[in-house]
């Protein structure tokens, strides 16, 4: 296996489920010493979405293209996903029933322009990436003025039958 360009570890975490959440992100160009840390929260959310959101903002952030990039994640929902192609049976049906379909439609358009490997990490473990992206995560739905996951909202809403 080639060593990646970007080894991107991630974490998403929500204080009740829904609840407020967060993700957070630590980038590291590989053999280098430059890294990056990213968080975010919102004020009503899921784990998943956090966890699947973070992997896409990770993406989002590589300015070049065509990148090997390692993506170290404690989610069996993103990870087994992806490396399973689950994802691409999903699309093809237009993600029908599928919780997170924004959030999927919005992680093939990035994982597309870059070359992605998932590996899956046992999460609380003394992993040291999993374990700042973790801290992280946790601290950023802590904020104070959380923003809002607005594709989240508008579907519990709908499924609420509220306006």
């Amino acid at each position: 296996m080639h060593n990646p360009d970007i080894v991107v570890h991630t974490d998403g975490s929500s204080r009740g489920n829904p609840g407020p959440g967060g993700y957070g992100i630590v980038m590291q160009k590989y053999g280098t010493t430059y890294y990056k840390e990213l968080s975010e929260g919102y004020r009503k959310t899921t784990n998943n979405r956090m966890e699947l959101l973070a992997v896409i903002v990770a993406l989002e952030k590589i300015k070049k293209e065509n990148q090997l990039v390692h993506v170290y994640t404690d989610s069996r929902y993103v990870s087994d996903s992806v490396e399973k192609k689950w994802v691409y049976n999903w699309e093809k049906k237009g993600f029908k029933n599928k919780k997170n379909s924004d959030l999927w439609s919005r992680f093939l358009k990035i994982y597309s322009k870059h070359k992605v490997k998932f590996f899956w990490i046992k999460g609380h473990n003394n992993n040291k990436g999993n374990e700042r992206c973790d801290f992280l995560a946790v601290q950023a739905s802590k904020r104070q003025n959380l923003i809002e996951d607005l594709n989240y909202e508008k579907s519990i809403n709908n499924r609420n039958g509220s306006i």
